[in-house]
């Protein structure tokens, strides 16, 4: 005996709505409050968290790279030695060293805690706009607008590899966090380019992004890159030979910068449209956007997820600070020192582990499929008691589309005569009401017209010896009447608009 399928609800497109975004991630991002805002002398190209308490961040903008405290956001130093315009100052992961690159052409290291220039590398012949230290602390990349990426060696002050595929220039690069022989490229030749260090062609993928690339990066686990260029971001599967996976196109203008959030879930992007996208990357989907007062160019979000620090062409420097409530904290604090800890055997603690683990992209879930109790419909379907079914909905104030889905359930089952069958005037009052109460409803017209015409068939004969089956059929004719005239009237209504506009056209 095959096994009894519960009656299916009938699901209908959801009415667009104003706000689309998901409600908690307006209440997160709401979160991030009373901007401080900081002129500079100069539009902001770069701005960047050091990975290393108390994650402090470094902007660049002019001739110098500025160090902002996090807690305080004031200014903490300043790396001026430079003797043109300064690009890319980016912290080494230890928090100890910075680099960055400059419109001459060098790639200069400094020591953080004296501000003393350790390294000077002057290979490339053009404006350096990307620096960056590798995973393993000891090399440094760099990308040029002489079209060409290099990895500089620390110890022996020499580049050890020099790629020079692109046409033109190449305005982001950065390894991968996973893998520091794998590094990724964007140049204003309209392509993003994959380089492994270990290969003999350390050019092993290259992706046509179809615009000028501004920005580039790895998504959280390096399966996954995104490129951004002229309005759009493009998704890049490396699993699968580099192959496109999706775009993102919310933006109106020129992408120019993209970051992760602190927890890796959220992908943010900025443009010249003065707007700040934020994308789930469980669905791509935006789940909010930030306007600012003029066109962005760089941007960064810190590793606790409690700042965000936007840099704009006008060389004004937003800084938000994300308000959490020292209980939050203290709450949060506890988990990680009682996960670290361990819980004791026969606790609460003990029993309650694991709960509120995330699975990784990679885990294997294993899906809990739990038995569903069946509804007293479901139940009655099952004997094939068609009429105390219908009635069990009926009586009991169901959701209309509940009372919808029996109905047709019962019409493909071939049981929608007998439900209504042998049924006295009382008997046919919830039915009849029903009817009558959603009968001009667009989801549930056609079905609920047939029901009536059945209904009507079946006791046309006793019409006319029961005074309350009389007023219900009343009821009914007038409520259809009524509708049909004003269907009529929002005819004629459309077709005198649509002489309007035509006549209005061959005005034009």
């Amino acid at each position: 005996m095959s096994e009894y399928l519960p009656v299916q609800q009938k699901r209908y497109a959801a009415r667009p709505k104003a706000g689309t975004t998901d409600a908690a991630e307006q209440r997160y991002w709401a979160k991030f409050k009373s901007p401080v805002l900081v002129k500079e002398y100069a539009s902001i190209s770069h701005i960047e968290f050091s990975r290393s308490k108390p994650f402090d961040f470094a902007v660049t903008s002019s001739t110098r790279v500025q160090i902002y405290s996090c807690a305080t956001q004031a200014v903490r130093k300043t790396m001026s030695r430079f003797k043109d315009v300064a690009y890319s100052g980016s912290f080494r992961a230890d928090g100890k060293m910075m680099v960055a690159g400059d419109a001459q052409g060098s790639v200069q290291i400094f020591d953080l805690a004296s501000r003393a220039i350790l390294r000077t590398f002057t290979g490339h012949k053009d404006a350096v706009r990307v620096a960056s230290f590798s995973p393993l602390l000891t090399q440094v990349l760099s990308a040029s607008d002489d079209k060409t990426v290099r990895i500089w060696d620390l110890p022996s002050e020499q580049a050890v590899f020099t790629f020079t595929d692109h046409q033109d220039h190449v305005r982001s690069a950065l390894f991968s966090p996973e893998n520091p022989n794998l590094i990724i490229s964007g140049s204003y030749d309209h392509t993003v380019k994959l380089w492994d260090t270990r290969s003999p062609n350390p050019c092993i993928a290259t992706m046509h992004h179809g615009a000028p690339v501004e920005s580039v990066l790895f998504l959280p686990g390096s399966a996954l890159i995104a490129s951004a260029g002229s309005n759009n971001i493009k998704l890049w599967n490396t699993l699968s030979g580099c192959s496109h996976e999706t775009t993102l196109a919310n933006h109106t203008k020129s992408i120019t910068t993209m970051c992760l959030d602190g927890s890796g879930r959220r992908l943010l992007s900025g443009g010249l449209d003065n707007q700040v996208k934020i994308y789930n990357l469980q669905d791509y989907k935006v789940a909010h956007s930030i306007k600012y007062p003029g066109p962005i160019l760089s941007m960064a979000v810190s590793p606790d997820d409690t700042h965000l620090v936007v840099g704009m062409a006008s060389g004004l420097l937003s800084i938000r600070r994300r308000v959490v409530k020292t209980e939050d904290v203290v709450k949060a604090r506890k988990r990680i020192e009682a996960a670290r800890a361990g819980a004791r055997g026969g606790t609460f603690m003990h029993f309650k582990r694991g709960q509120s683990h995330q699975a990784e992209a990679d885990d294997l879930k294993v899906e809990e499929h739990r038995k569903k109790k069946m509804k007293e419909y479901d139940l009655l379907l099952r004997k094939f008691e068609f009429g105390k079914a219908l009635d069990s909905v009926l009586g009991t104030n169901q959701m209309a589309v509940v009372v919808v889905s029996l109905l047709e359930e019962l019409i493909h089952r071939g049981g929608l005569v007998i439900a209504l069958g042998g049924r006295d005037d009382v008997a046919l009052v919830d039915i009849t009401n029903f009817i009558h109460a959603n009968i001009v409803h667009p989801r549930y017209t056609d079905l609920l017209v047939h029901v009536a015409e059945v209904i009507l068939d079946m006791y046309a004969p006793v019409i006319g010896q029961s005074v309350l089956i009389d007023e219900l059929f009343l009821k009914l004719r007038t409520k259809v009447q009524v509708e049909l005239s004003m269907q009529q009237e929002l005819t004629r209504t459309m077709g005198l608009l649509e002489s309007i506009m035509l006549a209005s056209q061959k005005l034009i």
